[in-house]
């Protein structure tokens, strides 16, 4: 396969770089720029061609007729989320984006945002002073709720600790079953059990909540609703196609904004003068705005974009070629499997001066739309729920910094876990009422 695309060194016979891949996936990432702008890698039974490149990466992400959807990763990924707006292939791909994409509209994301600030300080009032809590965890629950009270308000709320819970499984799993031969994730193992077990009890779970908004379909302005509705050329959604909507952006969804704002949480400790900053921006506009306007959280805001930047949630993504194809000086047969990394190129000093440097200000000049960074992804396939996440992880991001001071448990090392997202291990962190803010409750 590509013989003419350079392969690093210290491949194993059977295993490749499966090794060193496994060892360190984000080291090993960042080592293979040097062995050129396209670069085959051996993973197990797999091989791919990695894209070192941005504009190599940007004509990936540009031609998704050529490029699409598929590969390693979203095999696996379809094993639970279906034929959802984020798995698909090309053909399926415009069609459901017509549908999905009225519950994003601006006007509806300002809808949400009152809610979502709502969840924010919910949360931030449920700690209680010099607790220990950890972040990523709690995130993860608020923010599923968030997505149960705006976009999918016929799941039980009752159920979401479970459903996360189900999710993280879900997520997890799928990256470590990718380079498995799939007769292994088929062996009744513990593992491959809980797995298959979370599997069901989401799919029933969603399942029975489009089947409740059939026998009731009032429009409730969430994107079952919209879903439900959906009619075109006088063909509706069957309940597996929902479904498999509703499954793909609920697990897309929260995870991608409790990951991003716990980490960004995590660099906020370790950057004293910036997270002074966020706290008088976010006490300001607690005063001054209306609850979910990120008008006055310009700052915050940028911490969210650089804290992407630096941890991106889609860390590793992939593509299969569609058609034999010139790309990068190399011929690629049909059926090439095609990896590229937004951590890897968000981390290039070409691209962004002193790449590991957490800096928000770099986003003052740096238009996000047309310059190196596709922390959304870019071309057609762009994140639907783009607004969506920036403006949740934004608010949240003020409410907490506003009402909290929070400290690194000492003992308790922050990982860094790039499996289908990159999320951080357990953030265990110490919670310290600000001096002078009571509760931070927004009015009603």
């Amino acid at each position: 396969m590509t013989p003419s695309v350079p392969r690093p060194p210290g491949a194993l016979p059977l295993l490749g770089h499966l090794v060193p891949f496994l060892r360190d996936p984000l080291r090993f990432m960042r080592s293979l720029p040097r062995h050129g702008d396209l670069v085959r890698v051996r993973l197990g039974p797999v091989t791919a061609v990695v894209v070192c490149d941005l504009e190599l990466t940007r004509q990936v992400l540009r031609e998704d007729e050529v490029f699409d959807k598929g590969g390693f990763l979203f095999e696996r990924i379809r094993d639970f989320a279906g034929n959802g707006l984020v798995t698909c292939p090309h053909a399926d791909h415009r069609r459901q984006r017509r549908y999905v994409q009225p519950a994003f509209r601006p006007d509806r994301i300002a809808r949400y945002a009152a809610v979502m600030d709502s969840h924010a300080h919910l949360l931030a009032d449920s700690w209680q002073d010099g607790q220990q809590v950890d972040v990523t965890e709690e995130l993860s629950l608020t923010a599923g709720r968030s997505l149960v009270a705006t976009l999918f308000t016929q799941l039980p709320v009752t159920g979401v600790r479970e459903a996360v819970d189900d999710f993280v499984l879900l997520i997890t799993g799928s990256y470590r079953r990718m380079l498995l031969p799939q007769r292994l994730n088929r062996i009744p193992l513990p593992a491959n059990r809980r797995y298959d077990a979370a599997r069901i009890r989401i799919a029933r779970l969603v399942e029975d909540a489009v089947t409740a908004h059939r026998a009731d379909p009032q429009d409730r302005g969430d994107l079952i609703s919209i879903l439900v509705a959906a009619d075109e050329d006088g063909r509706t959604l069957t309940s597996s196609e929902i479904t498999d909507q509703v499954t793909t952006i609920f697990a897309a969804g929260f995870d991608t904004i409790a990951n991003s704002t716990a980490w960004a949480l995590h660099l906020l400790a370790q950057h004293p003068q910036i997270a002074a900053a966020v706290r008088a921006e976010a006490g300001a506009a607690h005063a001054t705005q209306s609850p979910g306007s990120v008008a006055g959280l310009e700052l915050t805001g940028r911490v969210i974009r650089e804290t992407i930047r630096l941890y991106s949630p889609g860390w590793l993504l992939t593509r299969v070629t569609t058609t034999d194809t010139q790309f990068g000086g190399h011929h690629l047969p049909r059926g090439t499997a095609i990896v590229y990394s937004p951590y890897l190129l968000h981390r290039q000093p070409q691209l962004f001066p002193e790449p590991d440097r957490f800096n928000p200000d770099r986003w003052l000049d740096l238009p996000p739309q047309r310059g190196p960074f596709i922390g959304f992804g870019a071309g057609p396939r762009r994140c639907v729920g783009e607004q969506f996440g920036l403006t949740e992880s934004t608010l949240l991001l003020a409410a907490i910094m506003r009402t909290w001071n929070l400290d690194p448990v000492p003992g308790r090392p922050v990982r860094e876990l790039p499996l289908a997202t990159l999320r951080p291990g357990p953030l265990w962190m110490t919670v310290t009422r600000r001096t002078g803010v009571g509760t931070s409750s927004v009015p009603t």
